[in-house]
């Protein structure tokens, strides 16, 4: 089902420095002129995007091994999520993307203006992060109207939960909400600026550490006090 809620989207220029790759601190001092190219491109990005998220709401009804089961006969294989959700009552499973507006126009103009055309790939990754934080705020706000609490989003490609393993699972527990978004044979979402992810929700459970503790590239990444 899709999400019919008007999520606010939020990001300033140093998000859309990030999702270039770079590191807003030093950009600010070596080129500033690329930061201003980037708050440009901040700014154009907004008439581009057709936010949408989808999602199912499945109970978890039980544990055993590396599989949780859930409602319907459906069920999740992975190491990781069935150490971190097991405790949950339900699984949100959400898919959220910006469409394809904005990576066609970046593919337009990407000849004649490549660095106006990176910084504004940029602010489609920087939006489309700031959407899924959101739909994430707008289920949290959900569980403690309940006295739940909500866990930290997982997503595939995290440690001990493949592309090539999580996606096909998230997009067969998504079923028809998941047709805008379209999954090629090597596991890529079309459009790109799209994101999955679970979340657990329940009223025993502990919400601890955070993305980065899971992601494949904690060891080289630049951005980790960012997200801390």
């Amino acid at each position: 089902m899709e999400l019919q809620q008007n999520l606010e989207l939020i990001y300033d220029v140093d998000a859309v420095l990030r999702g270039q790759g770079a590191e807003p601190s030093v950009l600010r001092k070596r080129r500033p002129a690329l930061v201003e190219i980037a708050e440009q491109a901040r700014q154009a990005s907004f008439r581009l995007l057709h936010p949408k998220v989808v999602y199912q709401d499945y109970a978890l009804v039980g544990k055993q091994h590396e599989h949780l089961f859930l409602e319907g006969g459906r069920k999740i294989k992975s190491k990781l999520i069935a150490q971190r959700l097991a405790n949950s009552k339900r699984l949100i499973v959400l898919l959220a993307t910006i469409g394809e507006e904005l990576e066609q126009h970046v593919a337009k103009i990407w000849d004649a203006n490549m660095v106006y055309a990176l910084a504004l790939d940029g602010a489609g990754s920087a939006a489309v992060e700031a959407l899924a934080n959101a739909a994430c705020q707008y289920f949290e706000r959900q569980a403690m109207e309940r006295g739940w609490q909500d866990s930290m989003p997982f997503s595939p490609g995290m440690l001990d939960w493949s592309v090539e393993d999580g996606q096909p699972q998230i997009f067969q527990l998504l079923g028809e909400a998941a047709s805008l978004v379209q999954l090629t044979p090597s596991y890529i979402m079309v459009p790109k600026k799209s994101l999955t992810m679970l979340l657990g929700v329940g009223a025993d459970l502990q919400s601890t550490g955070k993305p980065c503790d899971y992601c494949m590239m904690q060891a080289t990444c630049r951005y980790q006090e960012h997200y801390t």
